[in-house]
């Protein structure tokens, strides 16, 4: 399952910078993931400073 970026979103983007794919843009108000180019390495989760990026 591709990963989702909750409401909790500051829109920081440490997790685009991280995306080995590029599957995570900013969309209006947070960051968002693309599910077709996720790979769910979960390194987005792994520098997010408030968690919002999870597993569906």
């Amino acid at each position: 399952m591709a990963y989702i970026i909750s409401d909790e979103c500051v829109s920081c983007g440490a997790c685009a910078g991280e995306c080995p794919v590029s599957a995570i843009s900013e969309g209006d108000g947070k960051y968002q993931i693309d599910a077709d180019a996720c790979v769910e390495c979960g390194a987005c989760a792994g520098v997010c400073p408030v968690g919002a990026p999870s597993a569906e």
